[in-house]
């Protein structure tokens, strides 16, 4: 099912991801998922992509600058409970957090070998790359959750419903 997913940048910094999960949680909006990564990971991926494209929006001093600078923060991408993300985007609004929304598929599997395998080898039969995907389970009894950042949202969305009316 098509999500939204809701990317910040926290200072990397001991609190802050408490903070936000306190603010969430006082808030009553649940994260069903989350992942964090330090955001000049992120920022090196700009880098290749700009290489890419040959295009260059800064002298290289500048970019060098934002990727040491963005050693100091983290990127954090995460799904708030579905019918909460306006409340979570409202939220983090009101208290100046610096943040982007992407629609993302989010898909429960059963914790099955050979689940993830089948659906994301029908992504790549379909020719769609994902981006990057991030996932969990409980237990061995539990279902999946994993999340998805494919390059053609509308097409993988209907391979998902297509996946799950055949399993």
């Amino acid at each position: 099912m098509v999500r939204t997913e809701i990317s910040l940048f926290l200072k990397n910094e001991p609190g802050e991801l408490g903070r936000l999960a306190t603010l969430m949680g006082e808030a009553g909006i649940n994260i069903d998922a989350l992942t964090i990564q330090d955001a000049s990971a992120y920022v090196l991926e700009l880098f290749k992509a700009r290489g890419k494209s040959l295009k260059r929006i800064a002298s290289a001093a500048s970019y060098n600058s934002m990727r040491k600078d963005s050693a100091q923060f983290a990127l954090i991408r995460l799904l708030a409970e579905d019918g909460t993300t306006n409340a979570a985007i409202d939220l983090l609004s009101q208290h100046d957090y610096t943040f982007d929304i992407m629609p993302v598929i989010a898909v429960q599997l059963d914790n099955n070998p050979g689940d993830l395998a089948r659906l994301s080898s029908r992504f790549g039969e379909e020719g769609i790359n994902i981006y990057y995907v991030y996932g969990s389970v409980a237990g061995p009894d539990a279902k999946c959750l994993f999340v998805f950042c494919p390059e053609d949202i509308e097409l993988a969305d209907k391979i998902f419903k297509k996946q799950k009316t055949t399993t």
